[in-house]
């Protein structure tokens, strides 16, 4: 048993660096591009196989990483929804869309309770995770489920809103695999000095500030090239 739990890790955390690399490419990479579209390919399969074990290993070794469970599951249905969003083109979510959301708002509802039961626990903490860690997850389903949820009302579903959907849940989805990686579980790979200076938590400003910056972009830039890059 533990050969085999050693060995889903070690595929947990390969897949998530092939993730990192491919998502660092895909969202640096002008949207619609070669090297844009390979890259998210290859983040969407990495990414989606890598959250899937993630959550797997939450399951079984619930007492030290219960918390990846629920990361895992929100890295999937981000990275399901993007490309549902990216695919899509009727204003009205799909079936395959509304099932998503669906497993987003129980993972958003499981959440909340988690990281109450941490801020209500003498130590402040649910199974070595602090409150504000599972709060922080349960925001980011919470917008996703939301954001679903709002599909439903609408008449029409413009180009550019499909891609910005496309854009922060793929982006939000590469933010959960750096953190993993470098404030999260991968810490633990680099030295204390490293991991108390701060300088591990840039990566996870820097995707912040392109989800940012491409949504800007795709949102307020109108004209043929906009539509073009939605076809």
């Amino acid at each position: 048993m533990q050969n085999l739990l050693g060995i889903v890790t070690a595929a947990h955390v390969s897949l998530g660096a092939v993730a990192v690399i491919a998502g660092a490419l895909a969202l640096a990479a002008p949207k619609g591009r070669p090297v844009h579209i390979a890259a998210g390919r290859t983040f969407l399969i990495s990414m989606a196989c890598s959250a899937a074990l993630g959550a797997l290993l939450g399951l079984v070794k619930a007492e030290s990483l219960y918390i990846t469970f629920h990361a895992g599951v929100l890295a999937l249905t981000l990275i399901a929804s993007g490309w549902l969003a990216a695919a899509g083109r009727d204003a009205r979510p799909s079936r395959a869309m509304i099932t998503v959301g669906l497993v987003n708002l129980a993972n958003t509802v499981g959440l909340i309770l988690a990281g109450w039961q941490a801020q209500a626990a003498p130590t402040g903490q649910l199974l070595g995770y602090p409150a504000e860690d599972y709060y922080l997850l349960a925001g980011m389903a919470g917008l996703a489920a939301i954001w679903d949820a709002s599909r439903a009302f609408r008449t029409t579903f413009p180009a550019r809103h499909r891609i910005a959907s496309h854009l922060w849940r793929m982006g939000l989805g590469f933010f959960i695999a750096a953190g993993s990686a470098f404030t999260g579980p991968g810490a633990s790979a680099f030295p204390e000095d490293v991991r108390q200076s701060g300088v591990l938590a840039l990566p996870e400003l820097a995707i912040l500030a392109l989800i940012l910056f491409w949504l800007a972009f795709t949102l307020l830039r109108r004209g043929p090239k906009t539509e073009r890059s939605a076809r």
